[in-house]
């Protein structure tokens, strides 16, 4: 079980890294755009292709991370048993294996109660923030086109869409 936990460690690490180098790579080839053409029309449809197709990206990363997150606590949570398990068979086995309440078994292993801010301590919930703010640019990015360069119109919409 933990040989299955360390592997969907490396799953939702493989997956982030590949949503982050992309996410960087399309962020520098949008600023090279920007400064090749100025922020103009070649910009916003450039803009508007790349921005969705990162947050898609985003999006699916998202999924992936979660569930592999969610496997990731079932193996914790199974390795824990596992241990209660020998120490109620094999007590001479306390002096092997930290002895410790079935309580705190879990926070032994990484795994601390839940706390306000702990899905943003995941991976999925730092591919969450990202994706978040490339779609709320995506739309904020179309709002400003179709309201006219309007910045108050493109903040109102992005802003709501991002944090959603």
């Amino acid at each position: 079980m933990q040989g299955a936990r360390s592997a969907t460690i490396a799953v939702a690490s493989a997956r982030a890294a590949t949503f982050l180098g992309a996410v960087s790579g399309g962020l520098v080839a949008l600023g090279l755009i920007a400064a090749a053409t100025g922020v103009g029309v070649v910009f916003l449809a450039f803009g508007l292709v790349l921005l969705p197709t990162l947050a898609f990206l985003g999006l699916v990363t998202f999924d992936r991370t979660m569930q592999t997150g969610i496997e990731d606590h079932y193996y914790a949570r199974r390795i824990a048993h596992l241990r209660g398990y020998y120490f109620r068979q094999a007590p001479g086995l306390a002096g092997y294996l930290q002895s410790v309440p079935p309580e705190q078994r879990l926070k032994i292993q990484g795994l601390p109660g839940a706390r306000r801010w702990q899905g943003f301590l995941t991976v999925a919930g730092m591919v969450a923030v990202i994706t978040g703010v490339l779609a709320g640019a995506a739309v904020a990015l179309l709002a400003q086109a179709v309201a006219h360069h309007s910045l108050l119109y493109a903040l109102v919409v992005g802003l709501p869409t991002g944090v959603g």
